[in-house]
């Protein structure tokens, strides 16, 4: 019985791993994903030898696979917490609202507007490149000013210039200041 729950508790650390991994992959954090590999395949190894060497082989599987499971959900929840890199947010609405643009500088949101065509009238269009940590709170706020905006969320593979990226690298600089 112990073999059991030790293959449980290997999938429920394996598929977490193997989830951030892929996201590092696609992120293109290379080292964090080796890392990450290297750590997958010892556990995958390990709890695929208890599976197949003990004497419960077909309740080895079963929780095997249903450790799989529950890690995806795991794993899933542990890298939304985490919210690894860029989100890109397009807002439209009717009418220009300069409460909205106003509220969304002050709470640190590069924002760029836009005057479009719609079908029937003018509308508004606003760009945002944030933290992908920060997108339900520009949901949020977005939704308290302006209701009916409609709004659409992209992740941004790669980026070049602009404001936000030179606050970062400003921040970095001031970072490596204090560490030395």
């Amino acid at each position: 019985m112990t073999n059991i729950l030790l293959i449980l508790l290997l999938q429920l650390v394996y598929v977490p791993l193997l989830t951030l991994r892929t996201i590092f992959l696609v992120k293109n954090l290379t080292l964090f994903a080796a890392i990450f590999g290297i750590l997958e395949m010892l556990i995958y190894v390990f709890g695929l030898s208890l599976v197949f060497n003990g004497d419960q082989s077909l309740l080895a599987m079963i929780v095997y696979a249903v450790g799989f499971g529950l890690g995806m959900f795991l794993g899933t929840k542990i890298e939304n917490k985490l919210a690894i890199g860029y989100v890109y947010i397009t807002i439209n609405t009717q009418k220009k609202n300069q409460e909205l643009i106003d509220t969304l500088r002050t709470n640190g949101f590069a924002i760029t507007t836009y005057v479009g065509e719609g079908r029937d009238s003018e509308r508004f269009k606003y760009e945002i490149l944030a933290k992908r940590n920060r997108e339900k709170e520009l949901f949020a706020l977005v939704e308290s000013i302006e209701p009916k905006a409609f709004i659409i969320s992209y992740e941004p593979k790669s980026f070049k210039g602009g404001f936000l990226v030179d606050r970062m690298k400003k921040q970095a600089r001031e970072f490596k200041k204090t560490l030395k």
